[in-house]
């Protein structure tokens, strides 16, 4: 569900200019069989970049509606030379269960986001410190590593992100706080400049509903617009 998606290796593919891209994945997770789309958007310019995302969730009732609507938008902010920026950061969406619709937390984020890339721009890190207040449940730290890999002459790209944060009551509730951590490598084969087929693997520990660690496969395509 989190997909901070790869910021500095869109900013080397795209040369300075917005890339938007709709990625639909087919979910092999245990309980889970169905579809989700992710639309994204990241822009560099003068003062740092700005990059959302909106995942909907495609699995409730026969119809398939969406069942899970959430969204993520950053400004990373730099009027100065050096490799640190500025980071704010909010999260947001809703859940529908049995016909009932639930929030998820607003969050809101700030820290320091830390970025390296090789001279070509085929290897990107980009490390981000942030503070994290869950609103209405606690503040938290959160950590988070963002990478990228373009290899065999552009034809292949590993991509991906991590996130480690701090939680109660994610899924004992039992207000004792526990590392929660998501991570979501995806691999992809270029077919085009606009499209690309591949498969994204959901790794996650004591996240959302599941205690413990889950890992839910998918296969997808990537429209580059």
């Amino acid at each position: 569900m989190k997909k901070l998606i790869f910021a500095l290796f869109v900013f080397a593919a795209t040369a300075l200019q917005a890339q938007t891209n709709l990625q639909v994945h087919y979910d092999f997770g245990k309980d889970r069989s169905y579809l989700t789309s992710t639309l994204e958007m990241f822009k560099p310019d003068k003062w740092g970049n700005t990059f959302f995302f909106v995942d909907m969730d495609f699995n409730y009732g026969s119809d398939n509606h969406p069942a899970l609507a959430y969204m993520e938008i950053a400004r990373c902010l730099k009027f100065w030379n050096g490799p640190f920026s500025a980071h704010v950061e909010y999260n947001g969406g809703l859940l529908t269960d049995n016909g009932a619709g639930f929030p998820i937390n607003n969050a809101y984020l700030v820290g320091v986001d830390w970025g390296w890339n090789n001279a070509d721009f085929s290897k990107t890190l980009n490390l981000k410190v942030l503070y994290k207040n869950i609103q209405g449940k606690q503040n938290s730290a959160q950590l988070t590593g963002v990478w990228g890999i373009n290899f065999l002459k552009g034809k292949m790209s590993f991509t991906g992100f991590a996130d480690l944060w701090w939680e109660k009551n994610t899924y004992t509730f039992d207000g004792v706080t526990h590392p929660v951590f998501i991570s979501e490598p995806q691999l992809w084969y270029n077919i085009s400049q606009n499209l690309s087929v591949g498969s994204e693997v959901e790794l996650g520990y004591n996240f959302a509903p599941v205690e413990g660690f889950k890992v839910c496969p998918t296969l997808g395509a990537k429209w580059n617009f």
